[in-house]
This record gives C-alpha cells, sequence and structure tokens, in this order.
C-alpha cells in the first residue's frame, strides 16, 4: 500500500530498525533523542528541500562502537523514494547563495582531478549545480534527481542531461566520469554504503567524489540540540568528520580532505533556520524576503563539513 497520496495526503508507514553504516551492526546505540513523529510526517511536502523546520524526526541514536549518529527505526527507502520524487522545489529564493556555495566546492573538486571530462551531480535539483560545473569548463555533466517537480525547473541545455529517477546500479556505465558530487545528499541515504560503492563504480581511475552535507559536531548543532534543523525526518544519518571519513573509506575510498565549508544565505533564509515559533516565521519570512534586508547575501561557517575523496585502487 502506498504511504503517500497526492501531494501530501499520507498513511503512516511500517518503520523498520536500522544499523549503524560504518559498524554494519544493529542495536548497540544509545538514545541520543525520542521520536517525534506524527501524522503529517510522511507527505512529499515535509520531505521537500528547505521547508521550515518543524521538530519532525525519527528516533535518533549514536552507535557506542563508531559514534555515527542514526536514525532507528525509519520507513522503508522504498517509502522513502516515493516521498522524494513528489517533493517539490521550494529554493529557488536561495539559488543565488547556493551558487555561491557550492561554485566553492566544485572550486576544490577541480584541483584533484585529472580533467573535467564527465561529473555526476546526484540529488542535482533543478540542475544548477550542472550550470557551474559547465560555466567552470567541466562537459559531459549528467544528474540524477527524483522530484519531477525539480527537473521541471532546470534551464533549457541542462534539464535533458538529468536523470528523472535514484541512483542505482546500471544508470550509468562503469568509469564513465571523473567527478561526483553529493550535495545535501549523504544525510538523507538509508543505505549510504551502497550509494557510494555505485558512484565508485562509475568514477574513471583517479576520479573523485565531494560530498558536502550537516556536521552534527559543529558549534550551531551541539548549541541549539533537538532544536537544531538538521535533526530532521528527512535525515537518516548525521556526520561528523571523522564519521564521514570512516564512511568512505569502507565504501573503498581515500580521503583527500574533510573540513567546513563556509556557506552563502541570504538574511531571510538564516532567520528560517533559527528555532523560533513556526507561525512568527511563516507571517514574518515573507515578508523580509520582499526587503534588500532580507536578501542580503551573507557568508558564514554555520555548521556544514565537506569531504573531497579520491577512487581507491
Amino acid at each position: 500500500m502506498s504511504a503517500v497520496g497526492d501531494r501530501g495526503a499520507a498513511q503512516e508507514p511500517a518503520l523498520r530498525a536500522t544499523q549503524c553504516a560504518i559498524c554494519g551492526v544493529p542495536g548497540e546505540a544509545d538514545e541520543v533523542y525520542p521520536s517525534r513523529l506524527n501524522p503529517a510526517a510522511f507527505t512529499s511536502a515535509t520531505f521537500s528541500a528547505r521547508r521550515l523546520p518543524d521538530r519532525v524526526h525519527y528516533r535518533m541514536v549514536r552507535c557506542r562502537r563508531c559514534g555515527l549518529v542514526r536514525s532507528d527505526p525509519t520507513a522503508s527507502a522504498e517509502v522513502m523514494a516515493e516521498l522524494y520524487e513528489g517533493s517539490s522545489f521550494d529554493y529557488g529564493d536561495e539559488l543565488e547563495g547556493l551558487r555561491a556555495t557550492y561554485g566553492r566546492a566544485l572550486d576544490r573538486v577541480a584541483a584533484h582531478v585529472p580533467s573535467r571530462h564527465g561529473l555526476l551531480d546526484v540529488g542535482c535539483g533543478n540542475g544548477f549545480v550542472l550550470a557551474l560545473a559547465l560555466e567552470r569548463g567541466w562537459d559531459h555533466v549528467r544528474g540524477v534527481e527524483p522530484s519531477a517537480d525539480a527537473i521541471a525547473s532546470a534551464p533549457a541545455g541542462v534539464a535533458e542531461q538529468i536523470e528523472h529517477d535514484i541512483m542505482r546500479p546500471g544508470l550509468f556505465a562503469p568509469e564513465s566520469f571523473d567527478a561526483v558530487t553529493l550535495f545535501q545528499v549523504l544525510d538523507h541515504m538509508p543505505d549510504p554504503v551502497a550509494l557510494l560503492e555505485e558512484c565508485r563504480k562509475i568514477l574513471r581511475p583517479g576520479g573523485v567524489i565531494l560530498a558536502l552535507n550537516h556536521n552534527v559536531t559543529a558549534w550551531s548543532a551541539r548549541l541549539l540540540g533537538e532544536r537544531s534543523p538538521i535533526v530532521d525526518v528527512e535525515h537518516t544519518y548525521l556526520y561528523s568528520p571523522e564519521t564521514m571519513r570512516r564512511l568512505f573509506e569502507r565504501a573503498g575510498f581515500e580521503a583527500i580532505a574533510v573540513g567546513g565549508i563556509r556557506n552563502t544565505y541570504s538574511l531571510a533564509y538564516l532567520v528560517h533556520l533559527l528555532p523560533f515559533p513556526e507561525r512568527v516565521k511563516a507571517s514574518a519570512i515573507p515578508r523580509l524576503r520582499e526587503t534588500r534586508a532580507g536578501r542580503t547575501q551573507l557568508t558564514v561557517p554555520l555548521g556544514n563539513l565537506c569531504l573531497v575523496a579520491r577512487r581507491g585502487a
């Protein structure tokens, strides 16, 4: 039975126990936060990017062996794929800042590849990273995106390069790309090792992978605790620099660099992230976006993590 109805109506699915993606064992974890699910948690609207933080999340635990934080239990991978397929493209107002942030990350990739022939962006949204890569001299750029709404917003010349799908075996030929990028994707994956192993297969010898996602040990996450916007039903795993490194090593990569990255956001979006009451933000943020001050772009070390790794031999 489908868990997702027409763009929002939902039935709560059965939840399944998870295991540590690094250690490969179930259990052996301590609770960090109890579950805060409700009937509205499993809708395509909830699984759309950059919605207002709502403190809806699974029970979250930390592995006793390696420290990896995960949701346990969660909905199945099939349910999550369906939810993301129906999700909407809601971050058009923030593309200027995203282009600046992800452009800096792409420059890190280019410093480590033998050429700029073949870049795949997994979870590419409307393809703006593909457009950035073309501007930076890459050719043969491709994207994978489950949301039909996001692909419909892609510019001409880019939309044709996006596969409406999830990353899966056989979607691309082995050794097709010099680089793979995962921007705010890894946190959402029910099986991150399987994803990374598939990415490794499609990289050429010497190719690199970049992942940019939340840092569960960042000052902002530690300060806000359960009120942090990264504690969310969309996030099956939350990483630290060390658990990111160990995850990629398990999948056959050699980490080159793991560290922070500065994000460029509008002032309005920074307010969006703060733990103010939802009714206050729902009223204030649209008005703030209409002002010059609200649209002002600020570059801050807000708590994101960036890893660059090379395909192992």
